[in-house]
């Protein structure tokens, strides 16, 4: 038996083993032994590979799945982080927009022509709540006008007794509730708010209306701001809240209205239950309470590097044109100004004519002030005090923002030309045809002290005449003042300034 199984062994043998035996026996052998080894190598490659194979389908029902899941959830992760919120929109539009419009019965009559200068019926969606009942004749163009619901079952203990306030600070909940579709704004303002609706676009469209946004602006009154809010969103100079927020208020705002017997008015009153929901103010500089007396003049002709959004308070400032009524005054700024180049309104330019040694200040669309002397732009972007605080007992430091004196000098004085007209002027090159607006101002035939300084008057130009290329994308670049360019004019008594965008290393040296 032991030697049969060394004859074995022996067979198994690699060949390279083997002795080398020249006898012809020991060949026939050797020949043997590769087919045997050939025939052995394969039986152990064909178990290999079955149990390669079994290996690999037993993986394949194991991790398979996983792998798939892996390889899914890899394909999926666009649509797991992205939600349908945050899919590409198209920009927020005047039908997106509902306006709360907060009035009285018995201003009606008269605050209603301040909603026709800026509502359009066929392109936007509002409500005006009232106190009462009033006569609707008409009043076709306007919002719908509806009676706000009961409050006197809320609670009020602030000494002024202006429970209106209460009614006012649930528009937003009522508008709602009203069940309009497609709606990503609600915008709430007074019954004498004059909003320009074309800069409220440019504005809410910087947000996100999926999010929780309460946008406005605050008081021009120090003290006004400390005995309500610096938070707060003055109702007055309009303030805007996203469709997620509106929803979210209107679920706690009866109670929360509870909470708060002693606040004053509507706005605060909001405030309160947004605090409550942990949200903000958004601050935007565009939106003017206009808690102030007087005339305008000084904080229009500096208006922020913002775009100009709402104006209210105008039954109690001057008309921001002379001579004319408020509503006149409204309707010769936004009847062509605003509908040639509204994101430009307002805004402010500053140049020098350094041959006569003047100071331009271009508030386009509205006035340009020229000054003596070359006075630097800083001093030129402060609001000069031709208004007075809304507590009339407090002076220049009762403001939340710098101002500057009006000058005492009489030679400083400015002269102002205020707009009285303006149109399209089609400029033909051999390159291009550009479209250009040409603005014309006048000055104001306001008497001047005399003064003495050697130098060319002011009062020898009539009228200002400014070119500009309209430009609705300004508020799509970041914030800066354009520039101004006085430009030689053949005309005896005209003064001509081309405003644009700044270019290249431009400043405003003076």
């Amino acid at each position: 038996m032991k030697d049969s199984e060394n004859l074995i062994w022996d067979q198994l043998r690699i060949p390279s083993a083997i002795p080398f035996a020249p006898s012809s026996s020991s060949s026939s052998h050797f020949k043997t032994i590769p087919k045997f080894l050939f025939c052995f190598i394969l039986f152990l490659s064909l178990i290999y590979l079955l149990y390669s194979f079994k290996l690999l389908s037993s993986r394949d029902c194991h991790e398979g799945p996983f792998s798939t899941r892996l390889l899914s959830s890899r394909a999926a992760v666009p649509n797991l982080n992205v939600s349908e919120s945050q899919q590409p929109q198209k920009p927020t539009e005047l039908r997106h927009v509902v306006f709360g419009i907060a009035a009285s019965s018995k201003l009606w009559e008269h605050r209603k022509k301040y909603i026709k200068l800026w509502y359009n019926s066929t392109k936007m969606r509002g409500v005006v709540w009232l106190d009462d009942h009033v006569e609707t004749h008409n009043d076709d163009g306007l919002p719908l006008v509806k009676i706000s619901g009961d409050t006197s079952n809320f609670s009020y203990t602030h000494p002024l007794n202006h429970r209106a306030g209460i009614r006012i600070s649930r528009i937003v909940s009522e508008t709602l509730r009203l069940g309009m579709k497609d709606v990503r704004w609600f915008v709430m303002g007074d019954d004498d708010t004059v909003f320009f609706t074309d800069n409220l676009l440019r504005v809410l469209r910087k947000y996100d209306h999926n999010q929780f946004y309460y946008i406005g602006g605050s008081s021009e009154s120090h003290m006004q701001n400390i005995y309500l809010s610096y938070s707060m969103a003055f109702g007055g100079g309009g303030f805007a809240i996203s469709y997620p927020l509106a929803k979210a208020l209107d679920k706690i705002q009866d109670h929360c209205i509870q909470r708060y017997p002693a606040l004053y008015g509507s706005d605060d009153r909001i405030q309160a239950c947004m605090a409550e929901l942990g949200v903000p103010l958004t601050k935007e500089l565009g939106f003017h309470q206009f808690d102030v007396h007087g005339n305008l003049l000084g904080l229009l002709a500096a208006h922020p590097v913002s775009p100009l959004v709402t104006m209210h308070h105008l039954d109690l400032v001057e008309p921001i044109f002379p001579n004319v009524t408020q509503i006149q005054a409204l309707e010769r700024l936004m009847t062509t100004p605003m509908k040639l180049d509204s994101a430009s309104l307002m805004q402010q330019s500053i140049c020098y004519d350094k041959a006569r040694s003047w100071t331009v200040s271009v508030s386009w669309g509205f006035a340009i002030l020229i000054f003596r002397g070359l006075l630097p732009p800083r001093e030129m972007e402060t609001p000069s005090r031709t208004f007075l605080n809304w507590h009339k007992k407090a002076d220049f430091t009762g403001f939340p923002f710098n101002t500057r004196p009006v000058a005492r000098n009489p030679c400083q004085k400015p002269f102002v030309f205020y707009l009285s007209n303006s149109t399209w002027l089609n400029s033909m090159t051999q390159l291009s045809k550009q479209v250009i607006i040409v603005s014309e101002y006048q000055r104001h035939r306001a008497p001047h002290p005399e003064c003495r300084w050697k130098m060319t008057p002011p009062s020898t130009i009539d009228i200002v005449k400014v070119y500009k290329k309209p430009d609705p994308h300004l508020w799509d670049r970041a914030p800066r003042r354009n520039c101004c360019r006085v430009k030689e004019s053949p005309e005896i008594g005209i003064l001509l300034v081309d405003v644009g965008v700044c270019e290249e290393g431009e400043v405003s040296e003076f």
